[in-house]
């Protein structure tokens, strides 16, 4: 194998599954706390931190 099929591999493999799974962890992170808040934001008494986080917005 050269120098030229090494480095494509490299790259291939880099951005496909490097980028690829950073994005598919960060789109997990933000699904999750979305769904967090808007259940927090529909309960009869907010949490503490849901009041804390609407204050520091309003900010």
């Amino acid at each position: 194998m050269t120098i030229l099929w090494s480095a494509m591999f490299a790259i291939f493999f880099g951005f496909v599954f490097g980028v690829g799974c950073s994005l598919a962890v960060m789109y997990s992170i933000y699904n999750g706390g979305y769904r967090a808040a808007v259940k927090d934001s529909q309960l009869p008494a907010p949490p503490e931190r849901y009041l804390k986080a609407l204050s520091d917005l309003k900010r």
